[in-house]
């Protein structure tokens, strides 16, 4: 469980950082299907990319700690949630998204509950069955 974590872990932050600065970089032809969206929606897309990239680097930081903290994962995973539930209010405002935006939030809804279960795994891996803090 530990190992599955660290690899979760490691695999968001790696793909946050670069689907973010893919965002900062390519501005409105980083969307799908927004490449005439104009300057508003460049700017805050490349904005929104930035802070993604940041977010990716907190996962970062997180698999880097020894243990990985269970709180860190769960604040961490709670903001990829709330980030789906978005896209799910989008849905029900203003209706379907381009389909890669839909697979995304397939994946967000069915990736943060995996993160939240397996939040605390490192820790139990580090205190061993007994409950006392062992070797790694």
């Amino acid at each position: 469980m530990a190992r599955a974590l660290r690899v979760l872990a490691w695999t968001t932050g790696v793909a946050c950082v670069a689907i973010g600065l893919f965002h900062v970089l390519g501005g409105n032809a980083s969307i799908p299907g927004g490449e005439d969206a104009g300057a508003t929606i460049d700017s805050l897309g490349r904005f929104f990319g930035a802070i993604f990239a940041g977010y990716g680097l907190a996962w970062i930081w997180a698999v880097r700690q020894a243990p990985i903290p269970a709180a860190v994962v769960r604040v961490l995973a709670g903001v990829f949630l709330l980030g789906a539930l978005g896209r799910v209010l989008s849905i029900a405002v203003e209706g379907w998204p381009h389909g890669f935006q839909t697979g995304l939030m397939v994946l967000e809804l069915a990736l943060a509950p995996v993160c939240f279960w397996l939040a605390d795994a490192d820790e139990k891996a580090v205190r061993g069955p007994s409950g006392a803090a062992g070797l790694r």
